[in-house]
């Protein structure tokens, strides 16, 4: 699945995790922890939207 940052457009995708940040491929967005945040703005994890497949 893949997720947007409402806030700044930011893709997250749950495949490719961020490895850089220490999320493995696979992640799911919703088991993040909750004080996760925006890579590129800070917004947080509620502020992501699904994006139809």
């Amino acid at each position: 699945m893949r997720w947007q940052c409402e806030v700044c457009g930011f893709i997250y995708d749950d495949a490719h995790g961020l490895p850089e940040d220490g999320i493995p491929p696979g992640t799911p967005l919703d088991t993040l922890p909750e004080d996760w945040e925006c890579p590129e703005c800070g917004a947080a994890v509620e502020e992501f939207i699904p994006l139809e497949e």
